[in-house]
């Protein structure tokens, strides 16, 4: 299976599509580069493939059992020795969704989704025969529970659980050393990747720290195979959209959005990290408030829905 490049046409449209536009590029240039060259496996992304149609039928064709069909295709198809190539100097275009309401449905879907047939699969992959033990380690360990479980679950509890509450407990030291210094760097390494937006790298680190309460709770619903396991909402892509209503005439009595906007879970994170940044304030030696009142106000930022092109009623 080959894969292409895929250059974003709206990376200029909000700040948020530029967040998008930083994180897609370290995947691209790293992870499916990695995955193509050391493993010849990667996570198809459901678009800018070609596939040969006997893999895709000695893998077993498409399945709807999770919501991430097309990885579970390559999944299946890579333990049939399938070799997997991304080529990429050949870029196909493609939109990003540039509402915060699409973008949190995306989220969810590509979170959820590997957690759920990570579940399904773990078995499967360590009884295979046809691919040697490197690769299923590979995609067990490194593709699977590394990157889409507990990547999650790291960001949000180190970042919004543990540095938050360490601040009120005096005899808790926690050295600066990894609270600060190791995760920066690991920060600007992957951000190098988009040169041209090094000046939004703390709005990129604040962005991701919310964006990983949504995705944990997401791996943690794929895992359990909870309520909103099977949830498919098609990803929507403003286009020309924008453009068509504003020439159009607006309507008399607008509605109100605000309920859709309001995200119960941020807000309160939000109120956890500004009460721990006004305690460290007062009584705190260390300075962390500095970095907890920033994360607070994009915890409400995003928990209002203040963020991503807002499209009018």
């Amino acid at each position: 299976m080959l894969m292409f490049f895929l250059p974003l046409v709206n990376a200029d449209e909000c700040i948020m599509t530029r967040i998008q536009e930083m994180s897609l590029d370290y995947h691209f240039a790293v992870e499916q580069e990695v995955g193509s060259s050391t493993c010849e496996f990667f996570g198809f992304n459901g678009t800018a493939g070609v596939w040969k149609i006997q893999a895709i039928n000695d893998a077993g064709g498409w399945k709807d059992r999770t919501t991430v069909e097309d990885m579970d295709l390559a999944v299946r198809a890579s333990l049939k020795g399938w070799k997997f190539l991304f080529v990429g100097d050949v870029g196909v275009k493609n939109e990003l969704p540039s509402t915060y309401k699409a973008y949190r449905f995306q989220q969810h879907r590509w979170s959820c989704g590997p957690a759920n047939l990570f579940r399904k699969m773990t078995r499967e992959i360590m009884l295979c025969e046809k691919v040697s033990r490197w690769k299923k380690l590979y995609v067990i360990y490194d593709f699977f529970f590394v990157r889409k479980i507990v990547a999650h679950w790291l960001t949000f509890f180190f970042y919004c659980v543990v540095i938050p509450a360490h601040v009120m407990v005096p005899e808790v030291k926690l050295p600066k050393l990894m609270a600060i210094y190791f995760p920066a760097t690991i920060t600007i390494l992957n951000a190098a990747c988009t040169v041209r937006s090094l000046h939004l790298l703390v709005f990129w680190i604040l962005f991701e720290n919310v964006m990983s309460l949504h995705r944990s709770k997401a791996t943690i619903i794929g895992l359990l195979e909870a309520n909103r396991v099977n949830e498919w909402v098609v990803t929507e892509k403003l286009g020309n959209a924008m453009k068509q209503k504003s020439t159009s005439r607006p309507s008399k009595k607008p509605k109100s959005r605000i309920a859709e906007r309001i995200h119960v879970w941020e807000i309160v994170v939000g109120m956890f990290l500004l009460h721990c940044a006004v305690y460290d304030m007062l009584y705190g030696k260390n300075h962390f408030y500095a970095y907890l009142v920033l994360q607070a106000g994009a915890f409400f930022v995003m928990g209002f829905g203040y963020v991503g092109t807002i499209v009018p009623s």
